[in-house]
């Protein structure tokens, strides 16, 4: 393997190396770190993140953004919550929650792809308008556990043997994320659009469709998201998505999604995701203060931005090497 070739698969594989040693130095300083319980626990963790960043990613890769899966995730949550609370159905209020996240989606996704609006602006715009929708729609009060059935409560806790229900329908999303992605012709036009946009549409790609009905998959997985996580915590919070749309981009970032979009997979997105939630663990385990767990939390979206730009520029940089190399050695 020459260089160049070195410096790019090290630049696509950074995040896996860095999570193994980030794993190794927590174990070293904090022994019982490396264990079943507490590898259980990151997933635990991670899974109600990991099912926004895995649709996240697909929409990155297409060259948008939506910054309002937080909030998305929050009024879902009430929705679900407060049609639970009335009616005493868990299926209902999931169907609810869904079909919530599903609108918010469809209204960011029509914006911006058939009204050609900025997904940053819309979306940041769109993170105040949800989350204050959830916080109008629930007078700003926590629907508690008792008004909650017991059906939905009980998804919280909710095994398949010894694997709880949440990592279950992680690991569902990103095994179908992966197979969209690489076996798929969707999968290949979701990379078109974001690496050219016109280029794509001139291959015959609906690109307003394609953009649209990501925004709508973000918005139902955000719900989704929202409603376990209430599960988790047995009651609907109208903030219960708050911050949500900062992981969700660091993770994507971690994982080696171009914020241009055009470059991506969900094997790098599962690696930043666990590589965030593995940090996160450290820190509670050293017991650090959880002023400055957020401080490192934010440093490590500025890194991850970082990181982003600089890789994307090595890769580039190499190919274009072994390109001039390859024309060089070519006999005449």
């Amino acid at each position: 393997m020459n260089t160049e070739r070195l410096k790019i698969f090290a630049a696509k594989n950074g995040i896996f190396l860095a999570l193994i040693v980030l794993i190794a130095v927590f174990s070293i300083m904090r022994p019982n770190f490396f264990s079943f319980a507490n590898g259980q626990s990151i997933l635990l963790q991670a899974a109600e993140l990991g099912l926004i960043a895995i649709p996240a990613a697909f929409l990155i890769m297409s060259g948008s953004i939506d910054l309002s899966v937080g909030s998305v995730a929050s009024v879902a949550a009430i929705t679900g919550g407060l049609t639970m609370s009335s009616t005493g159905s868990t299926l209902l209020g999931f169907i609810v929650a869904i079909v919530t996240g599903m609108a918010a989606g469809a209204l960011n996704g029509f914006l911006v792809s058939y009204l050609g609006l900025n997904s940053f602006v819309v979306t940041l715009g769109a993170l105040s308008v949800w989350g204050g929708l959830a916080l109008l729609l629930s007078d700003g009060r926590t629907i508690p556990r008792a008004e909650l059935p017991d059906a939905f409560r009980a998804i919280g806790t909710l095994k398949v043997g010894p694997v709880p229900i949440q990592i279950i329908a992680l690991i569902v999303v990103v095994a179908l994320g992966w197979y969209v992605l690489n076996h798929t012709k969707f999968g290949k036009e979701v990379k078109a659009i974001g690496g050219n946009e016109r280029a794509a549409r001139l291959m015959g790609v609906n690109v307003k469709r394609s953009r649209f009905f990501l925004f709508v998959a973000t918005g139902a997985f955000a719900a989704l998201a929202g409603m376990f996580l209430s599960a988790k915590v047995q009651s609907a919070n109208p903030n219960i998505g708050s911050g949500i749309e900062l992981e969700v981009l660091t993770v994507v970032l971690l994982g080696g999604v171009a914020f241009e979009g055009g470059v991506g997979r969900i094997s790098g997105v599962v690696a930043g995701l666990l590589f965030f939630r593995v940090l996160r663990a450290g820190l509670v385990f050293m017991q650090a203060s959880p002023f400055l767990q957020t401080i490192l939390i934010g440093a490590t979206l500025i890194v991850a931005v970082a990181l982003d730009s600089s890789v994307q520029r090595i890769i580039r940089s190499s190919w274009a090497k072994l390109g001039r190399k390859a024309v060089a050695e070519a006999p005449e």
